[in-house]
C-alpha cells in the first residue's frame, strides 16, 4: 500500500465536516493516510473542538417528510433527494415528497425498497420517480426511510422540511412528544441513554480523551490509574451532553428531559430517529 494522495478537495471535505483549519486538516489527512474518519479522531486527539457532523443519516439536498399513521402506533420519516435547493424548495416537488410520504404510512412500509415498489393512483413509485428526474434533469430518489412502532409516536419536521423526527413513546402523550422531538431537533443526541450508546462508540470516545489527556503537559508523569479516573468523569460528561434524558430540557435549562418527562405523566422515550439534510 503506497500512501494515499491527499487531494484539496479532501482536505477542503475535512474543513466543511469539522471547522479545523487548511494546514490541520491536510496534517490530519497525512497521518492517516487519507482516512476520513481517523482523520476527525486524529484532530480531536490534538485537543481541537471538532464540529463532527454525524453523517449516517444525511443527504445533500431533498425534502424531508416525517408523518405517522391515523392511530400514532407507527411512524416513518422519508427524504426524496434532489440535486439543488432550487428544487427542494420548489412547492410541487414538496408535494411530490409528501405523496410519496403518504404512500410509506397508507402502505406500512418496512424499506425504502418496498416504498419503491407500491403504487399511487395506479404507477409504481419509481416509476414516478424516474419521470420527475426526466421533467426537472435532477438525480432524484428514496434517499433516507425511517420507521418505528411505539405505544404512541410523535413526528416533527423542522426548518422547511430539512430534518425530520420521529419519537417512540411508552403511551399518549402528544405534547410532551412534540417537546421532545424539538429537543432531538436541536441537540442531536446520540442516543436515549448512555446504556443505548454502541459499545464501540464508548470506546472510541474513551481512547480520544485517554490519548488528548496523555498529550496535555500538565498530565506529563501521572500515573495510568489517574488518567482513567479523570477519563471516566469526562466521559460522564460526554454522555451528559450526548444521550437525550441526560440533556438539560431546551424549554426549562433547569430539568433534564428525563425529569420533564416524568414530570408529564412517567412518560418514557422507546426509541427516536433524526433524519437531516447536509
Amino acid at each position: 500500500m503506497g500512501t494515499a494522495t491527499i487531494t484539496a478537495a479532501d482536505i477542503n471535505k475535512l474543513r466543511q465536516a469539522t471547522g479545523a483549519g487548511m494546514m490541520d486538516c491536510r496534517k490530519a489527512l497525512t497521518e492517516t493516510n487519507g482516512d476520513f474518519e481517523a482523520a476527525i479522531d486524529w484532530l480531536r486527539k490534538q485537543g481541537q473542538k471538532v464540529a463532527a457532523k454525524r453523517s449516517d443519516r444525511e443527504a445533500k439536498e431533498g425534502v424531508i417528510i416525517a408523518k405517522t399513521s391515523a392511530d400514532h402506533k407507527v411512524g416513518f420519516v422519508v427524504c426524496i433527494s434532489c440535486e439543488t435547493d432550487f428544487v427542494s424548495k420548489n412547492a410541487d416537488f414538496v408535494a411530490f415528497a409528501t405523496s410519496i410520504a403518504d404512500a410509506a404510512v397508507a402502505n406500512n412500509v418496512k424499506s425504502a425498497e418496498e416504498l419503491n415498489e407500491v403504487t399511487i393512483n395506479g404507477a409504481k413509485v419509481a416509476d414516478l420517480i424516474n419521470d420527475k428526474l426526466a421533467a426537472i434533469g435532477e438525480k432524484i430518489g428514496v434517499a433516507k426511510f425511517e420507521r418505528i412502532e411505539a405505544p404512541y409516536v410523535a413526528s416533527y419536521i423542522h426548518g422547511a422540511n430539512r430534518m425530520g423526527v420521529l419519537v417512540g413513546l411508552n403511551k399518549e402523550a402528544a405534547d410532551a412528544g412534540k417537546d421532545v422531538a424539538m429537543q432531538i431537533a436541536a441537540m442531536n443526541p446520540l442516543a436515549v441513554d448512555a446504556n443505548s450508546i454502541p459499545a464501540e462508540t464508548i470506546e472510541r470516545e474513551r481512547a480520544i480523551v485517554v490519548e488528548t489527556m496523555k498529550a496535555d503537559p500538565k498530565m506529563a508523569g501521572k500515573p495510568d490509574d489517574m488518567i482513567a479516573k479523570i477519563a471516566e468523569g469526562k466521559l460522564n460528561a460526554f454522555f451528559k451532553e450526548n444521550t437525550l434524558l441526560a440533556q438539560a430540557f431546551v424549554k426549562d435549562g433547569a430539568v433534564t428531559v428525563e425529569a420533564y418527562l416524568k414530570h408529564a405523566g412517567d412518560v418514557t422515550v422507546t426509541e427516536f430517529r433524526r433524519v437531516a439534510l447536509g
